[in-house]
């Protein structure tokens, strides 16, 4: 497909470029990166190493934790990079590059989000046919589907951003994102990008029905359990996931909702930092501390490592 567009670099005009304040921006971002990268690892190790949480709902945390890893690495690395170099270009295929993965992850997420409502949903209102209704087979069907849907929306998208022409390379945000695009391109040229956007816009909106649906069952059927101690286990396992939705959903609502101003906006990074930053930090968080089982599996993933490697390093040390 031919390129329309003029430019051949785009400049991230998304943080102050003065001496003190990239020093300030390499330092906070390599911290939250090296955070949700260690945080992430950590779920993934504990879960794949620990048998006990070999079941559909610690399957799905595995996949989340990628997707978490995925979108926070397109972005964060580029930006320090750029203040590292004192540079704020990034190539046109660079740019292009962050659109794809960015949209890959975060709607591959979002899909992910719906079918693991639909985890807590069997589990709680249908807990005989748990087992029956997501098996393995099962299980690896619709993490695959996430990841096929989220690929070929993606793909959609980037591909028709090549059609787009851009009648400015100044890009009001430390990365490449889709509203801050579209403010720079040229007016005759992204009506079917739009049309795009209405069709993300009206599955995420069919998504987020589903969530609700099922939730509204869960809870229905939770608070007709007789104990409660049913009812706190059944809570432990919903509320971390429905608070993960509630700042995913937030956050993307008012970065795509939002207008966009016409110079560099402080409400606009934090906003975009928010949806494509604070998840992959928060999620590990929230899932870890709410899950008793998960707690004990790090704990016990720890201790391993410690009773493992403490004799060696003594027996070195007397060598």
């Amino acid at each position: 497909m031919e390129n329309k567009s003029q430019v051949n670099e785009f400049l991230l005009h998304g943080f102050p470029v003065t001496e003190e304040l990239r020093i300030i921006h390499i330092i906070v971002f390599l911290i939250i990166y090296l955070i949700a990268l260690i945080e992430n690892l950590i779920i993934i190790t504990v879960i794949v190493y620990s048998h006990q949480l070999h079941s559909p709902m610690y399957f799905f945390l595995v996949n989340l934790s990628l997707q978490d890893f995925g979108s926070i690495s397109v972005t964060v690395p580029k930006s320090m990079t750029n203040s590292l170099m004192n540079t704020e270009a990034i190539s046109y295929s660079g740019c292009l590059c962050q659109v794809f993965f960015l949209v890959f992850f975060i709607l591959s997420h979002f899909f992910l989000l719906c079918v693991m409502a639909y985890d807590r949903y069997v589990a709680i209102c249908n807990p005989l046919h748990y087992e029956t209704i997501l098996n393995k087979k099962a299980c690896i069907k619709m993490a695959t589907s996430v990841w096929m849907c989220g690929l070929s929306y993606s793909m959609l998208h980037t591909g028709n951003l090549f059609t787009v022409k851009f009648c400015s390379s100044i890009i009001n945000q430390f990365f490449c994102e889709i509203p801050q695009l579209l403010k720079i391109s040229c007016s005759d040229s992204y009506a079917a990008e739009e049309w795009i956007l209405i069709l993300g816009s009206s599955l995420a909106f069919i998504l987020f029905v589903l969530i609700v649906f099922s939730y509204v069952r869960i809870f229905k059927a939770v608070l007709q359990i007789p104990s409660n101690q049913g009812k706190q286990k059944a809570f432990s396992t919903c509320l971390p996931h429905l608070i993960v939705i509630c700042i995913f959903m937030v956050s993307g609502t008012f970065a795509y909702l939002k207008p966009i101003s016409s110079s560099p906006s402080t409400s606009d990074i934090l906003i975009s930092m928010f949806y494509c930053v604070v998840p992959p930090i928060m999620n590990p968080l929230i899932y870890s501390m709410r899950n008793k089982e998960l707690k004990m599996a790090i704990w016990k993933l720890i201790l391993n490592i410690f009773s493992n490697t403490l004799p060696q390093i003594f027996q070195f040390c007397v060598v």
